[in-house]
C-alpha cells in the first residue's frame, strides 16, 4: 500500500511542504498571474487562514536568488519555461511577518517589531562578507543583525537599508514581502497606542516602498485594507486586491475541483456535501472558495475516523470579538438584520475600502455601523450573494460553521441580558423546578423579545431547532446548582436539555421543536411524544429524581409554547 502525503496543516514554509512528503495544492499560477500585472507595491487583502503566508512563502522561494528549481517541479508554473528562465531564482528577496508584532504598550510592539527586522538581516548575514559593501555599510548591517538600533530612524530606515544593501551586493533590485502588516495595528488598537503604531509603520513603510530606488516590487498581505492616506501615504503605481477583485481570487482559498481532489486522494470522496455545507460558500471576486485551513483540519479528522463529526476550525484560530461588538452596540434594525443573515437571507450595506481603527470608535450610530459591516465582511464573517452595485454589497452568512460563530456569540450575548434581569430569570427557573409549562412559556418568550430569533425561512429545521435549544440551555445553566446536560443519552435515544436538582430529588426533560408556520400545538404533541417513545424519563428513574416534569417546547420566531407533565 503506498504511503499517503501528510496533510499541510499549519505548515507555512513552502520548502517543507515540497521536500517533506506533505500534499500540495498547487498555486504557482499566482506567480505568473502577479508578474503580467503587478504594481510597484502590491496589497492583498483575504480573512485568516486563507494560504496568505504560504503563497508569500512560494513568491520568496521562486524568486530568491540560490533556489532549488526543483520546487517547482511538476507544478503549473514549471510549464511557463521563459518565465521561469528570467525570473526563478533572479532576485534578493526581504521578507518579513509581523504577525507576532504587538504587546500590552507600544515600547513592547515596537521591540518586536525591532526583533522581526533584525531576524531578516541575520538571515541575510553572507552581506557581512561582501567585497562590494563599504565598511560604514557592514557596520550599520552588523547593528541591524544584532538588534543594537541606536534610534528610531534606524528602525525607520531598516528594510530600506537591507534593499540598498543587497542591490549593492547582487546588482539587482530586492523584492520585499511584508506578510500580516494590520496585526500589529489591530493589537495597537486593542491596547491603546493605536496612534503611535501608525506612525510606526508609515515611517517604515514610506521609506522601504515610496520612491525606493533599490526595490523592484513589493507584495504585502493582511486582513484589513487600512487607509491609505492612513500608512500608504504617496505610494503610487499602488495596486490593492481585495476579496471582491477577479483577478487572483482562486490563489487564495480552495476550489471545488481543489477539494474534491484532495478528498479523493484520502478517499473521503463521499464527504464532499459536507465539506461544502460547512466550509464553501465564500465569494471571492466571481469565484467560490473553502477556507483551506477548515478544509485540512477536517480532512485529517476523517483520516484518524472515518465517523469524525464536522467541526469549527476557523473559529478556534481567529478572534471573534467583531461579532461581539455589532451585538453589544446592536439597535432594533441590525438586530433584525442579523436575525435575516442567521436564517439565509441576504442584507444590502454599502462597504467602506479603506479603514482607520479610529472610525470604529465614531460617536455616529450609522457611520460606525458601517465601519463593522466592513470588517465583517473583510474578516471573512460575511461574503458577497452576488456582484456588488457599487459600494452597495449583497452580505450572507458563508457557511454553517460561520453560522454556528454568530449563534454562539448570540447565545452568549441573550444568556448575559437574560440573567441581567435577575428577578425574571429566577421566577423562569421557579416555574421548570414545579413543572409550570405555561409560566415557562410566558417568561421565554419575554426573554426572546429582546433577543435575536429564527426566521421561518432557508435554514434546515433542525438548525432552527438548535438555535432555540441553545438559548434555553444558557437560561438553565446559568443555574449552578442545577446538573443540566445537553443531547443527554436516555433510554434509548438522546434527550434535547436534561436537568437534575438533586437537592429536591426533582428532573427535568426538555425536548425542543420548531413550529413550522406557527403550528404550536402539533410541534408540542410531537416533542411529548418523543419524550415518551424515546424513554427519556429513564435516566432520571435511574438518579431516584422522585418528581420527573417533562417539557414539550415549540418554537416559532419569536414566541413559544410549552407543554408540560408531571410524573
Amino acid at each position: 500500500m503506498i504511503e499517503k502525503k501528510k496533510l499541510p496543516i499549519g505548515e507555512e514554509f513552502f520548502r517543507n511542504i515540497r521536500t517533506k512528503g506533505f500534499y500540495y495544492v498547487d498555486k504557482t499560477e499566482f506567480i505568473s498571474e502577479l508578474l503580467r500585472t503587478r504594481g510597484s507595491v502590491n496589497l492583498f487583502t483575504r480573512p485568516r487562514r486563507f494560504g496568505k503566508s504560504l503563497n508569500l512563502d512560494m513568491l520568496k522561494t521562486f524568486f530568491e536568488i540560490g533556489t532549488d528549481a526543483a520546487l517547482f517541479e511538476n507544478l503549473k508554473i514549471s510549464e511557463e519555461k521563459e518565465l521561469c528562465e528570467q525570473y526563478m531564482g533572479r532576485y534578493p528577496v526581504v521578507s518579513i511577518s509581523l504577525k507576532d508584532v504587538g504587546g500590552e504598550d507600544f515600547q513592547t510592539a515596537y521591540e518586536t517589531l525591532s526583533t522581526v527586522v533584525s531576524e531578516e538581516a541575520a538571515r541575510l548575514g553572507f552581506l557581512m562578507e561582501s567585497s562590494r559593501l563599504m565598511q560604514y555599510d557592514k557596520a550599520r548591517f552588523e547593528r541591524l543583525a544584532e538588534n543594537r538600533l541606536e534610534k528610531p530612524s534606524d528602525l525607520y530606515n531598516s528594510l530600506k537599508l537591507l534593499t540598498r544593501l543587497l542591490r549593492k551586493h547582487y546588482g539587482v533590485s530586492a523584492i520585499v514581502l511584508i506578510d500580516e502588516y494590520d496585526v500589529p495595528l489591530d493589537k495597537a488598537y486593542q491596547n491603546g497606542y493605536y496612534p503611535q503604531m501608525v506612525s510606526l509603520i508609515r515611517s517604515i513603510f514610506s521609506q522601504a516602498l515610496k520612491t525606493n530606488e533599490n526595490l523592484e516590487f513589493a507584495v504585502i498581505t493582511g486582513c484589513l485594507q487600512i487607509a491609505r492616506e492612513s500608512i500608504f501615504t504617496g505610494l503610487n503605481n499602488f495596486k490593492i486586491r481585495t476579496v471582491s477583485d477577479v483577478r487572483f481570487a482562486k490563489y487564495f482559498g480552495f476550489t471545488d475541483l481543489e477539494v474534491k481532489a484532495l478528498l479523493d486522494y484520502y478517499n473521503l470522496g463521499e464527504k464532499f456535501g459536507l465539506f461544502k455545507e460547512w466550509y464553501d460558500g465564500y465569494r471571492f471576486g466571481n469565484t467560490h472558495v473553502y477556507c483551506p485551513w477548515d478544509v485540512l483540519n477536517q480532512c485529517d479528522k476523517f483520516c484518524e475516523s472515518k465517523n469524525a463529526r464536522m467541526e469549527s476550525h476557523w473559529e478556534n484560530s481567529s478572534s471573534n470579538h467583531i461579532v461581539k461588538d455589532i451585538l453589544e452596540h446592536s439597535n432594533e434594525t441590525t438586530r433584525a438584520e442579523i436575525e435575516a443573515l442567521i436564517s439565509g437571507e441576504c442584507v444590502e450595506k454599502p462597504l467602506i475600502s479603506g479603514l482607520t481603527y479610529q472610525d470604529f470608535d465614531s460617536r455616529e450610530p450609522q457611520k460606525r455601523q458601517t465601519y463593522l459591516w466592513s470588517i465583517l465582511f473583510a474578516t471573512g464573517y460575511l461574503t458577497d450573494a452576488g456582484e456588488p452595485a457599487g459600494k452597495v454589497h449583497k452580505l450572507v452568512i458563508p457557511n454553517r460553521e460561520i453560522l454556528e460563530i454568530y449563534e454562539d456569540r448570540i447565545h452568549a450575548w441573550f444568556e448575559t441580558r437574560a440573567v441581567s434581569n435577575t428577578e425574571r430569570w429566577k421566577e423562569f427557573c421557579k416555574a421548570v423546578k414545579r413543572g409550570d409549562g405555561e409560566k415557562v412559556g410566558l417568561l421565554f418568550d419575554s426573554f426572546m423579545n429582546d433577543s435575536i430569533s429564527i426566521r421561518d425561512t432557508y435554514v434546515r429545521k433542525e438548525m432552527k431547532e438548535n438555535f432555540y435549544h441553545g438559548m434555553l440551555l444558557g437560561l438553565m445553566r446559568a443555574e449552578e446548582s442545577w446538573i443540566v446536560k445537553s443531547n443527554a443519552e436516555s433510554g434509548i435515544g438522546y434527550t434535547d436539555i436534561l436537568i437534575m436538582i438533586p437537592s429536591e430529588r426533582v428532573g427535568c426533560i426538555m425536548e425542543v421543536k420548531y413550529a413550522e408556520n406557527g403550528a404550536f400545538e402539533t410541534a408540542c404533541n410531537q416533542a411529548m411524544k418523543q419524550i415518551e417513545d424515546g424513554g427519556y424519563m429513564a435516566v432520571l428513574k435511574q438518579e431516584d429524581m422522585r418528581t420527573i416534569h417533562k417539557f414539550g417546547i415549540a418554537c416559532y420566531k419569536k414566541s413559544c409554547r410549552v407543554t408540560a407533565q408531571t410524573m
